[in-house]
């Protein structure tokens, strides 16, 4: 049971490990230099969080050295990193919405949303591009008809159209 609680991440925990797995990604190791300008954080607040995680097993680090993953820190970031995928994958795709505004709202709800919420979401995105491939397009639908909805909602909000 400690071992559970020792391994269990806090969204901001999260928001590192994955920060140090995207920026691994074609290298060998992450600065905390590099972690800091990705976050948008103090070096401190980095320092901070690489002994938390170093604490719990999941990335090698010493103070003024290069970090990299351990193999247990590298499932993790991995999982975290799917997760932001899938949900700006559904975000952009099934929604519509920006790259921007998809982005930012992936990173605030990779946290919040279990694993059976992440691969039901996985399921509707590979249905819609299914149904699209197929040429039903239900993406391309939804988004003509959410355009719609807005359009008018925001009208009726404006009092432009309060019938």
């Amino acid at each position: 049971m400690a071992d559970v609680n020792k391994k269990k991440l806090s969204s901001s925990l999260e928001d590192y490990i994955e920060a140090i797995f995207n920026l691994l990604d074609g290298t060998d190791a992450a600065r905390s230099t590099d972690i800091s300008q990705s976050l948008g954080v103090s070096k401190a607040s980095v320092t901070g969080a690489l002994r938390a995680l170093k604490d719990k097993g999941l990335i090698n680090y010493k103070p003024y050295g290069m970090v990299t993953l351990t193999e247990s820190g590298s499932r993790a970031a991995s999982a975290v990193a799917q997760k932001h995928k899938v949900l700006k994958a559904f975000f952009m795709d099934v929604l519509g919405i920006d790259d921007d505004t998809a982005q930012t709202a992936a990173c605030r709800s990779e946290h919040a949303f279990g694993n059976e919420l992440i691969a039901r979401l996985l399921c509707f995105i590979e249905f819609v591009n299914k149904s699209a491939d197929n040429g039903n397009g239900v993406a391309d639908e939804f988004k003509v008809y959410c355009r719609k909805r807005l359009t008018q909602n925001r009208n009726i909000v404006d009092g432009k159209n309060a019938t």
